[in-house]
């Protein structure tokens, strides 16, 4: 997996086939399907090393559990709703994180997302985080696949604007640049797509608050 995942980050999803693979590892190309029936069985395992990479932060934890604990003059319902707002979203920024460590990857998980081999945990991690804010499990499943999607679009997105900007075939005014969303907040700039986290971030409040609603509703 390693050298699997290696190719990938240094010449792109392309460039990740069985031979070259083979040639990087000094076996023949037969030796690899001892492993791995064909191309998209490799493409799954691959998916699935990134997505386990994918590691809350032991800080957000900590944020987490204190959200969970209803406070002086905070109901327990209110408390609920932060903490599951919470999760969801140190999963998803994790998520991202993992994805961005490696070149094309929101491909090779969408990919093989879309033809039911692997990467199951990503939404396996969201609808958790959904669920322990006392949805259903078809809302909170249904809620975890809508999320997913946006991450790994938001991801592919950013993954080719970075990929265009090093080949300097994109427009100067829309090409990414070293300002982070802390930066962007303190000098009242706006979400841009030369801004990626904290575009990502404010799509996200989207997501979370529209699912609130539903909380809302409910109560």
């Amino acid at each position: 997996m390693d050298a699997a995942l290696g190719i990938l980050d240094e010449l792109g999803l392309p460039d990740l086939t069985m031979r070259r693979l083979a040639a990087k590892l000094d076996v023949q190309p037969s030796a690899l399907y001892w492993h791995f029936e064909n191309k998209q069985a490799l493409l799954a395992a691959v998916a699935d090393r990134i997505i386990a990479g994918a590691r809350v932060p032991d800080a957000a934890r900590d944020v987490m559990r204190d959200g969970a604990q209803a406070r002086d003059g905070v109901s327990a319902a209110a408390s609920e709703r932060a903490s599951w707002q919470l999760a969801t979203r140190a999963e998803a920024l994790a998520l991202r994180d993992a994805l961005l460590a490696y070149r094309d990857s929101a491909e090779v998980v969408s990919s093989t997302l879309a033809l039911g081999l692997g990467a199951g945990e990503a939404h396996l991690r969201l609808a958790a985080a959904i669920a322990s804010g006392g949805f259903d499990a078809q809302t909170s499943e249904a809620s975890a696949a809508a999320l997913l999607h946006y991450v790994l679009g938001h991801v592919w997105h950013e993954q080719q604007r970075l990929q265009a900007d090093s080949l300097g075939v994109v427009a100067p005014a829309h090409a990414v640049g070293p300002e982070s969303a802390s930066e962007v907040h303190a000098t009242g700039g706006g979400v841009s797509p030369a801004n990626g986290t904290a575009a990502f971030e404010f799509g996200l409040t989207l997501l979370l608050g529209g699912l609130s609603l539903l909380t809302q509703a409910r109560s």
